[in-house]
């Protein structure tokens, strides 16, 4: 589909050279059409780029569907140790998801809006972000009630982003495990080590 093939391009290409280095001409070329289509499909270059933000947030939501029901079905009643399970559960498909090579190019387009937000920051962020962060601050509300909503936020924070080195600091990750790549053998050390970071972090005695 031409449309999925320019979105597809344009994340790719505002990622590597942001929105003012990135040009439509070359996006267009690699996706084997006319600039004009960009026009007609998006009414221009600001439009092609949010268009690419509303992209990554809809693949990201498309990918933890499954487990975002199961967890909005249970997670108003579940036991503590269901809701430490279910955050397992989510900090685990985060990180499956990071390690998967199609995330690449969505990380390079996220960490710019990151550090420069635009309005496609908050449609990435209220797209896909939001609801996740949302969904981890439930289960801890369930998991430790006796935090402060200060503490959980903080925490949620914090659970929702050890996943994330696992891309955005991949070249790091790599350096120091000794690999050129994050393989089966890696990815599954580093989920591990997460499981246990994380019930670490959910357990009283992580408060120190």
């Amino acid at each position: 589909m031409l449309q999925s093939r320019l979105l597809d391009a344009a994340i790719v290409h505002f990622g590597l050279y942001g929105f003012e280095g990135a040009s439509t001409r070359a996006i267009a070329k690699a996706s084997e059409t006319a600039m004009s289509s960009i026009t007609y499909h998006f009414g221009g270059k600001e439009g092609l780029y949010l268009a690419a933000a509303e992209h990554i947030a809809r693949q990201v939501r498309e990918r933890l569907e499954p487990l975002r029901q199961r967890i909005e079905e249970s997670a108003a009643t579940a036991t503590h140790a269901e809701a430490v399970e279910l955050l397992l559960a989510i900090t685990d498909r985060q990180a499956e998801v990071l390690l998967s090579p199609e995330t690449e190019a969505w990380s390079r387009f996220i960490v710019r809006e990151q550090q420069q937000p635009t309005e496609a920051f908050e449609r990435i962020f209220q797209g896909a972000l939001e609801p996740m962060i949302e969904l981890i601050l439930l289960l801890i509300a369930r998991s430790r009630p006796e935090l402060d909503p200060a503490e959980r936020r903080a925490m949620a924070l914090l659970l929702f982003g050890q996943p994330l080195i696992l891309r955005i600091g991949r070249a790091t990750v790599c350096r120091v495990l000794g690999s050129d790549d994050l393989g089966a053998r890696e990815s599954a050390v580093l989920r591990s080590r997460l499981r246990k970071n994380v019930l670490c972090i959910l357990s009283e005695n992580g408060d120190g």
